[in-house]
Parts: structure tokens; C-alpha cells; sequence
């Protein structure tokens, strides 16, 4: 039933359980046609008896209290009251549309319950006996919790109990059993669900099934290998000697060019072979030399020395031998002399060698430290080089014996590489059962040690970026192309939703800790 207080009918009378007690002893016999007329009213106005709970509007309640003003020490007799409003009694007359702050104070058991509310009010009308006046206002603000305190008082008062605090506080929530009419309440008109809602479940539902048919396809029908890396061609640069490893500067992921200088080999007893060698040509030289202005000048004995190696540790001894002698002598000294040119040009063929030039235009991947004169020996690994061309960076995989028959040359394969968006086509360039000869950067060695595995080489159709090599990545093989390229995209489309999630979740994170760093940091300085 709509509240009293808010519509303009105050003369209408709306029915409590201690006026219908009482109206039963004033009228001990009322008449059949005083009773229709009733019936009459009630039917035509808003009843009690015909009206639905869930339709009902405020309820009124006759129930002692007090309304105190804010503004002045006034306090005024309630009359009634309801979740919308409340009458009391006034010796002044209120203006319509005068606010007041009011406080009802209401008895509930041994206490005082204070509903604090902020009211207008609506008209004031003369008492028809007595002074003052009867005021009605309108509840427009209250507090949840006072709002729920005056309906607990309301409901207890139309059960038929009196208010009290342990009521309130009890889990039940006590009604007054209502007297339905016997005709048929209009069931309350449902407003129509949006149909969006719908629309959005249904493509939830689907899009889920999508994404689940695609990851049970590319996990159970494609080809998974074992391992598979992004790998190039290795070429390992190795000592040419054994010696001291000359300073460089090149480390891991940097670029070399072609014939560039990488480094040097300092080979001590290289060195001093080379200056022992040069130094015995140049004895032979002088002594041919010398022999010869002898035999130009007299025929007479000549004095040469016995050796033509005047670091051989033993002291030069001297004979005296005839022209002839001497003539024979020096073609000896001559054939030590082009031996030792031949020596000499052979010793620094060798400390050219020393010196190691790239010999393609590459990228390096490992190099050994040259700090504090670290001494290798011959054929010792120096440096490894990856050649980065256009064609050169591919994939290799390792796949089972069980499932190297599906897979033939040219087949078509999907590479997606870490952190990427969409995968990679690729076609087979060749199948090998040996893996251990194959000179290619990226692989560790303890994968090609596996069991019962080939090699598969993967040629992508586009490059792969130079820096990839030795980066594991995801490969499938493809029977179908069609179904194989669908369940990619999707699978793909749908790892992107949830990376990003996670991102985004990352990033909020880190947010809400740096602003509550920030918070405690200015508490702290406060």
C-alpha cells in the first residue's frame, strides 16, 4: 500500500491491528450494509487485503515515539510511522516543503532506539479536537543503518510484538501474515533480458570450444618433435700452434667481416728458430763471399773455417787446404746457404700462419678469453664462427624413429619461434639418420646423444634473424596444410590473449607496489 504520507488522501483510513481490535468492540453489530461499504472502499482504495508483497509500497505504524528537532529543544508526539515518512503532533503549523532535521526516538523493549533523519514536510492540518495540529513529513535522507533499525521496529510492530533490541538483533525478520482476496493477484510483469547477453555466451562458448578443438589437434594429430633449435653453419677457428693467444677484443653475438685480422698466435720457439736461421745465412753468406775474394787474389793455401753452422755450440776451428779445395768447399757453403733461405722462408710461412683472418662474413658465437696471456696448444679451439647468410639460418629438429616415416621432403612445417605472434611456415629440406657429423652451431651437445632420433632440416620461407641461432622453438608437421594453418592461428591467437593478460596483471602489480613504496616513503618522511 502507498504511504500516507506521500499522497494527498489524509483522511483516508488505513486499517492496523490494534484499530481493527478496536473498531470490533465499538461496532458490536455492524450491518451487512455498512460491511459492502466497507468492502466497497477497500476495493477502490489501497488496501492491505489487495495488495501483493512484493507490490506493496510503505506500511504505516502505529507506535509510540518522539520526534526531536535538530534546531531547537522542540520535541513533538509521533502518530505514526513508515520507511517513507511519519506524522506527529505540533502546537505550530509547518510550512509545506519546510526541511527539518529530526531525530525519532522510539521504544524498543528497556531501550531508547534514536533514528536520525533528514524530513520535509508535506501539509499541516488542524486536529478536529484539541490544539495543535496534525504535520506529516517525508523521510528524504537517512542512514543505512538507521534505515534498517526503523524497519526492524516496523516489522515488529505489524507482527504484533513490541520493538526491542534483542529482536532486532535476532536472525529472524518477523511479518505480518496478510489476508489475501480470494481473486487471482496479476503476476508482476517481467521486464525482457537483453539479448546481448545471450550473444556474448554463446560466442564465449564457442570461441572456447575453437580454442580447444585447435590445441587438442595440434597436440594429438601434428608431428612434435623432440627437440628442435634454430641452428646455422659452425666454422671453428682453431690454433695453427701452440703459443701464447694474442689480445682480441670479439666476444659472443658480435660481427666479423671477411679477411679481418681475429687474432694471433705467439709462438716463442717459432721465433727463435726464424732468428737463428737468419743469422746462419747471413754466416754463409759472409764466408762465401770472403772465399771467394781469396781465390780471386793469389793461388796460394787458403785458411777457411770447418763448419757452416756457427751456432752449433762447438768452437770454429780453421784448416789451410789448397785452391782446389777451397773451390769445392764453397759450392758446399752454397747449398747450406739455400737450405737456410729455404728454412727461412718455410719458418715464416709458419708465423704468418699465426696470424688468423676470418674467412667469411660471419657472426661469432663463442671466443676464448685472451686475458693475462693465456697459452693454447696446436689445433686448440680459438673462436667459433656462425655464417649468418640469407639461406644459412634454419631449423633442426629431432624426431623420433616411430615418426620419421610421416615426414618427407619438401612436407610442409609451422616453426613459431619464443614470444612470437604467429608461427612460421617451413618446408623439409632433408631427412638424416647420422646427426653427429652435421658442422652446425645451435644444437647442445647433449641432445644429438639422444636414442633413436633423426635430424630434420627445415628450410623457413622467411629469414630467421641472425641472432635466433641456438634459440629453442616450437615445431609442427603438417599432413594437412589447410587444417594444420587454422589450429596454428588459433592456438597462437589464443597463447596472445593470455600472455598479454599476464602482462597486464604484471604490469597493474607493479603499479599498485610502486605506489604503496611511494605512500610509505611520504608517511615515513611525514
Amino acid at each position: 500500500m502507498k504511504d500516507d504520507h506521500l499522497n494527498g488522501a489524509h483522511k483516508r483510513h488505513e486499517p492496523t491491528l490494534d484499530e481493527n481490535q478496536q473498531g470490533t468492540k465499538d461496532d458490536a453489530s455492524p450491518t451487512s450494509e455498512s460491511v459492502n461499504q466497507e468492502n466497497e472502499r477497500l476495493m477502490q482504495g489501497n488496501s492491505l487485503q489487495h495488495e501483493r508483497r512484493d507490490e506493496r509500497g510503505y506500511i504505516r505504524v502505529a507506535t509510540p515515539f518522539r520526534v526531536t528537532l535538530a534546531d531547537s529543544d522542540t520535541e513533538l508526539d509521533g502518530n505514526d510511522v513508515s520507511l517513507g515518512g511519519f506524522s506527529a503532533h505540533s502546537e505550530r503549523a509547518f510550512e509545506p516543503g519546510e526541511r527539518v532535521s529530526a531525530s525519532l526516538i522510539m521504544a524498543a523493549g528497556n531501550f531508547d532506539v534514536m533514528v536520525a533523519v533528514n524530513a520535509e514536510c508535506l501539509d499541516a492540518i488542524p486536529r478536529e479536537r484539541g490544539n495543535g495540529y496534525d504535520v506529516r513529513f517525508k523521510i528524504n535522507e537517512i542512514d543505512p543503518q538507521h534505515h534498517e533499525s526503523l524497519r526492524q521496529i516496523i516489522r515488529s510492530g505489524l507482527s504484533g510484538r513490541s520493538p526491542n533490541i534483542e529482536g532486532q538483533m535476532a536472525s529472524e525478520d518477523p511479518q505480518t501474515p496478510r489476508k489475501r482476496q480470494a481473486t487471482k493477484p496479476t503476476p508482476p510483469k517481467r521486464q525482457p533480458k537483453p539479448i546481448g547477453r545471450y550473444i556474448l555466451l554463446f560466442l564465449a562458448i564457442g570461441l572456447l570450444v575453437l580454442v580447444s578443438a585447435a590445441t587438442a589437434y595440434r597436440n594429438f594429430v601434428l608431428i612434435e618433435p623432440s627437440f628442435a633449435a634454430v641452428t646455422a653453419p659452425r666454422i671453428d677457428i682453431r690454433a695453427p700452434s701452440p703459443g701464447i693467444l694474442g689480445e682480441h677484443g670479439f666476444t659472443a653475438g658480435d660481427q666479423v667481416e671477411r679477411d679481418q685480422l681475429l687474432t694471433n698466435v705467439i709462438n716463442s720457439d717459432l721465433e727463435s728458430d726464424l732468428i737463428l736461421a737468419e743469422a746462419a745465412l747471413s754466416y754463409n753468406v759472409q764466408l762465401i763471399e770472403n772465399l771467394r775474394n781469396y781465390l780471386e787474389e793469389d793461388d796460394q793455401e787458403i785458411s777457411l773455417a770447418s763448419s757452416a753452422q756457427p751456432a752449433s755450440g762447438d768452437l770454429t776451428t780453421f784448416e789451410t787446404v789448397s785452391p782446389d779445395i777451397a773451390e769445392a768447399r764453397v759450392e758446399q757453403f752454397e747449398e747450406v746457404r739455400d737450405f737456410e733461405n729455404s728454412r727461412i722462408a718455410a719458418l715464416k710461412e709458419l708465423q704468418a700462419s699465426n696470424e688468423i683472418y676470418s674467412p667469411c662474413d660471419c657472426r661469432v658465437a663463442w671466443a676464448l678469453s685472451s686475458a693475462a696471456g693465456v697459452y693454447i696448444d696446436e689445433s686448440e679451439r680459438i673462436m667459433t664462427l656462425v655464417r649468418t647468410d640469407e639461406g644459412d639460418v634454419m631449423v633442426e629438429a629431432l624426431v623420433h624413429m616411430d615418426d620419421i616415416s610421416r615426414i618427407e621432403p619438401n612436407q610442409q612445417a609451422y616453426v613459431t619461434l619464443a614470444n612470437a605472434t604467429q608461427p612460421i611456415r617451413a618446408q623439409v629440406r632433408n631427412v638424416a639418420l647420422d646427426v653427429e657429423p652435421q658442422p652446425r652451431a645451435g644444437f647442445p651437445s647433449w641432445v644429438r646423444q639422444q636414442q633413436n632420433v633423426a635430424s630434420v632440416l627445415l628450410s623457413p620461407e622467411a629469414p630467421l634473424p641472425p641472432e635466433s641461432v641456438g634459440q629453442p622453438v616450437d615445431v609442427r608437421f603438417s599432413e594437412t596444410p589447410l587444417l594444420s594453418a587454422t589450429s596454428e592461428k588459433i592456438w597462437q591467437g589464443a597463447n596472445w590473449i593470455k600472455q598479454s593478460s599476464y602482462d597486464l596483471y604484471d604490469t597493474a602489480l607493479e603499479e599498485i607496489n610502486h605506489y604503496r613504496n611511494g605512500t610509505d616513503e611520504t608517511s615515513d618522511e611525514g
